[in-house]
């Protein structure tokens, strides 16, 4: 169920309703007892996932994660150490001793 903004055009007062989606607005103010309250368009919550298993990357298209694992093998492959020089390092510091 939501929670509904109200306020009253006729003292100004401001509260939220927990209310159904299929129940009628308000019309009642709190405050003042008049029937000139008004539903008002809020900001909303907005959706809380909570929980594991949420990602960002669940529901994306199959040619994107084929193109994110493309470019994280292009990357693994350029960030490794080149070891062709390694042999003959060792090969020198040992005849300099």
């Amino acid at each position: 169920m939501p929670t509904y903004d109200y306020e009253c055009s006729q003292c100004d007062n401001k509260w939220e309703e927990f209310q159904s989606i299929k129940a009628k607005p308000l019309r009642k103010c709190p405050a003042c007892g008049k029937l000139k309250a008004k539903r008002v368009i809020g900001a909303g919550a907005g959706i809380i996932f909570k929980g594991s298993g949420f990602y960002q990357t669940d529901y994306r298209s199959s040619s994107y994660k084929k193109a994110a694992e493309a470019d994280s093998k292009a990357q693994s492959e350029s960030s490794k150490p080149k070891s062709d020089n390694s042999d003959s390092s060792k090969k020198s510091s040992s005849s300099d001793s």
